[in-house]
């Protein structure tokens, strides 16, 4: 059960792709049976719009529950085969069915929201040690146009250490230094600080405001045009 509850943190369902993947809807969930242990079992797995996860394993002959899978101090080679068999199934059907939802602030849903439907672009994590960083890319140039991060206040230099979510966007470095206050706009984090601007996403710069930047970011990142391109 810790490996369920461990897997499906900050996922958020895709309910047709539980359909591809093979679940089919009944009521209010989403049910998918498999066999394992060369048909000795059958797993059902069953998922509610609620995002909750619970399966469950019995016998194919005697009807009867199996739960060694679950007991971390269970050992011998066919409980273990039972446990890798069932691991492998769920951690398929969490990257399959379930998008990563990462990030919880108002405001970076709304990017997120703008970002798909405008440029038809979604974020790519690309770092398994750092989870909570993701980035979007042109499809054209392959080159990052937006960085959504988790980081301490601190970290930007103002007083505090609780998690706040950031934005990193290219920008034309005349005009960071217009704008650049610290409060609001900082230098890029973790980035060419001459190219690059964070913004906090604690509502202290509007909506709108942002998806301009976030344009303004895409045009930058575009591939850059020949010198002996016809004009």
């Amino acid at each position: 059960m810790m490996l369920t509850k461990a897997l499906f943190r900050d996922r958020v369902l895709n309910e047709e792709r539980l359909i591809d993947y093979g679940f089919e809807q009944s009521g209010s969930e989403y049910v998918y049976t498999t066999t394992i242990a060369k048909g000795q079992m059958q797993l059902t797995v069953k998922v509610s719009k609620g995002n909750e996860v619970d399966t469950k394993i019995v016998d194919s002959e005697s009807g009867e529950e199996y739960v060694l899978h679950l007991v971390d101090d269970a050992v011998g080679e066919f409980v273990g085969s039972i446990r890798e068999e069932y691991e492998n199934i769920m951690r398929r059907i969490e990257s399959f069915c379930f998008d990563k939802d990462i990030f919880k602030s108002s405001q970076a849903r709304e990017i997120i929201k703008y970002i798909r439907e405008k440029y038809n672009d979604d974020l790519e994590y690309l770092w398994d040690m750092f989870p909570k960083y993701a980035v979007w890319r042109r499809k054209d140039s392959r080159k990052w146009y937006g960085i959504l991060l988790t980081v301490s206040m601190d970290k930007l230099g103002m007083e505090g250490h609780e998690i706040i979510e950031i934005l990193d966007l290219r920008i034309k470095p005349e005009e960071l230094e217009e704008i650049l206050d610290e409060r609001r706009y900082f230098f890029g984090y973790h980035m060419n600080k001459k190219n690059w601007l964070t913004i906090c996403l604690n509502n202290s710069v509007p909506l709108d405001e942002i998806c301009r930047r976030i344009d303004l970011s895409y045009e930058l990142a575009a591939k850059k045009k020949s010198q002996h391109a016809k004009s």
